[in-house]
């Protein structure tokens, strides 16, 4: 055992480079690594255990993390943790994350969910197979600039779309300051190009049928990633990611692919937006009042902006929208952090009133 700790220290540095390992990790790796801890990168979670990679190769550990599990600070792909190497691995502690994409959870439920942890670049996956839904790239966008990763839109599927220019013009005014590349697999056009953009970690993010894999197929060189049909009838792909998956990528660089996201909950992503919809928000501050609404104020310079032609009722609602339901999301994760601060508060009042009750008894007898 003792050697196989010492060839993981060795090579953990070496080993763990390709996987994004860097001075600044080592630096906030050296309390642990002083108590014997080993780094490794989380590659998927199932249930109470998780693949990682260390210098050595692959492990698969059992969670052991300290206190509540709170889903946001749960382990997630691309976190960096530290192993304790005993007669079966465990992951005892996370590093602090760079970035992390936190979605409202499916299930409604007052809790987020990180989607991935420690991502540089978020390449959202539009296809144009189908008209680009705005929309949901405006949410997406709205993810991927909260998670304090850079955002860049790829256009799947060039080859299937009647007018590429038409929808690249769409797409570049939906997401002013962002990186937009056409791409298809099946010509190989945008690849390199992108290729050449990529750096770091990154994560692919968008529905099913988007072509995510397919394009990750095409970083890497190789068919890693499984692949599925689109259906004919409605465009949807199935589900062929159904767990997020971290690979290095030839050219430097890990690329981590994600299932594909039917619903993506907003939550605490107010900068997110404000990047997202910059437009809207430079407008606002030439409102004649500060508390515009901008419905039927006089002096509305958004207003001003949509009877000029030159902002898109579509855009103001779908900004409205995304902010309120962000508002509401953030605000039950609030309640919920609050309730659970009571909560706590109640137990240890309860426990000391407990001690003084039988301290009293105590006294009595």
């Amino acid at each position: 055992m003792s050697s196989h700790h010492s060839s993981g220290d060795d090579l953990s540095a070496g080993g763990l480079s390709a996987y994004g390992w860097d001075a600044g990790l080592e630096e906030s790796f050296a309390a642990h690594r002083s108590a014997g801890l080993v780094p490794a990168r989380v590659v998927g979670v199932d249930r109470g255990t998780c693949d990682v990679i260390t210098g050595t190769g692959p492990l698969r550990a059992r969670l052991a993390l300290p206190g509540a599990p709170d889903p946001i600070s749960s382990p997630c792909t691309g976190d960096w943790a530290a192993l304790s190497l005993g007669h079966e691995p465990e992951l005892v502690a996370l590093l602090p994350r760079r970035s992390a994409i936190v979605r409202s959870s499916a299930s409604r439920s007052s809790h987020g969910q990180v989607l991935a942890a420690n991502v540089d670049t978020v390449v959202l996956a539009v296809s144009l197979a189908d008209e680009p839904n705005p929309g949901r790239i405006e949410r997406l966008l709205a993810l991927a600039w909260e998670s304090g990763a850079l955002p860049v839109i790829v256009l799947t599927k060039t080859d299937r779309s009647a007018d590429p220019g038409q929808a690249m013009d769409t797409v570049a005014e939906l997401a002013p300051g962002v990186e937009i590349v056409p791409t298809s697999a099946t010509t190989g056009e945008g690849i390199d190009a992108l290729k050449a953009m990529l750096t770091g970690t990154i994560v692919l993010l968008g529905p099913s049928g988007a072509g995510k894999s397919t394009l990750g197929n095409a970083l890497l060189g190789t068919e890693t990633l499984e692949t599925g049909a689109v259906r004919a009838q409605d465009g949807k792909g199935r589900h062929t990611t159904v767990r997020r998956q971290l690979v290095p990528l030839p050219g430097g660089g890990v690329l981590i692919d994600t299932p594909g996201l039917r619903g993506v909950g907003l939550m605490g992503a107010d900068e997110g937006l404000q990047q997202v919809f910059a437009d809207i928000e430079e407008l606002a501050l030439e409102c004649r009042f500060g508390d515009c609404g901008h419905d039927s104020e006089p002096g509305c310079a958004v207003q001003a902006a949509i009877v000029s032609g030159d902002l898109s009722e579509r855009r103001l609602a779908s900004y409205r929208k995304l902010q309120r339901e962000n508002a509401w999301a953030t605000s039950r994760n609030d309640a919920r952090l609050r309730a659970e601060h009571d909560d706590r508060k109640k137990s240890i009042t309860r426990s000391l009133r407990e001690t003084y009750t039988f301290r009293d008894r105590q006294r009595r007898s």
